[in-house]
């Protein structure tokens, strides 16, 4: 059974718990704000509660216009990417290495001992730090169409994990931006941010609102739609010619089903990436990985 959304609403803020055994929190000066919570039950920690029920975190968060970033890295790059954090909910033995990166925000950091934060999220909170963030209205598809030159095409990619794998290969190998299915998995996720190691905040997304008619929009915007697929008829991704300057999308499916008949009937040209005997197929986040490689912008030479 679901757990209850309301377990999500935000109360108002009470007085902090009663000092009894619990963390032990030093003051920290640059730290605008430092609750203890010894309470795993604290209303304060509505934002955190149940973390594992994907369900829920699927309804609630959107509608709550939030997302959850674990791990000190993921906080530090949310943060240098200009999302407004809400608070953070840290083990007390996590607090000393994140005060420099919280230094500069207005939002309460919630303390707790270990095991205060498993009962509270439901797992072991190995990272030791998880932060709400404010989500921020989406890109819409014409502007990552307007702004790009490299982009992602991604039909009904529903797995957090390689979701947040295709981001982070798209974000390091030149790509400009990513166009989303109506059914892909939220980027935002926990699970999607964590895997991508912050590369959702670094590379601009959108979502279409209908599938895959709006691909026609992407090859008004002259864009060289090209479609990934196992297909042995399809073009050697290795004899792939890309100019310089030149606008390409590449279009993945689902790790299983691939790509649909109908947005393959849509693309320019069928792409393959050739394998040997015995294998007939690539997780959905390698094959982006070898894509994006051979279609991506360069990266600039290293100066050291």
């Amino acid at each position: 059974m679901d757990a209850d959304p309301s377990l999500l609403q935000r109360p108002h803020r009470l007085d902090p718990a009663p000092a009894r055994p619990g963390p032990v929190v030093r003051h920290h000066a640059g730290v605008a704000e430092v609750v203890p919570i010894y309470d795993p039950q604290d209303p304060r920690l509505a934002d955190y509660r149940a973390l594992t029920d994907v369900e829920l975190r699927k309804r609630v968060e959107p509608a709550h216009g939030i997302f959850i970033a674990e791990s000190a890295l993921v906080i530090q790059r949310a943060l240098a990417a200009g999302y407004r954090m809400i608070s953070a909910f840290v083990s007390d033995r996590w607090l000393d290495e994140l005060a420099d990166q919280l230094s500069s925000v207005e939002a309460p950091v919630y303390v707790g001992a270990p095991e205060v934060l498993q009962s509270v999220t439901g797992f072991h909170v190995h990272r030791g730090a998880l932060a709400a963030f404010a989500r921020r209205p989406l890109s819409s598809v014409e502007e990552i169409l307007r702004t790009s030159r490299r982009i992602v095409v991604l039909e009904d990619v529903n797995n957090h994990t390689n979701l947040g794998a295709v981001f982070r290969c798209a974000a390091a190998l030149g790509m400009d931006g990513v166009l989303l299915s109506p059914r892909c998995a939220d980027p935002l996720y926990r699970r999607s941010v964590r895997v991508s190691m912050g590369a959702v905040f670094a590379i601009p997304y959108a979502r279409f609102d209908t599938w895959p008619d709006e691909l026609t929009g992407v090859s008004a915007a002259q864009f060289r739609l090209l479609a990934l697929t196992p297909d042995p008829a399809a073009t050697d991704i290795r004899t792939l010619r890309v100019a310089a300057g030149e606008r390409i999308a590449l279009m993945l499916g689902a790790e299983g089903p691939g790509l649909s008949k109908q947005a393959l009937d849509r693309a320019e040209l069928r792409v393959r990436i050739p394998m040997h005997a015995g294998v007939d197929s690539l997780n959905v986040a390698a094959a982006a990985a070898i894509a994006c490689f051979v279609v991506g912008e360069p990266a600039p030479p290293r100066l050291d």
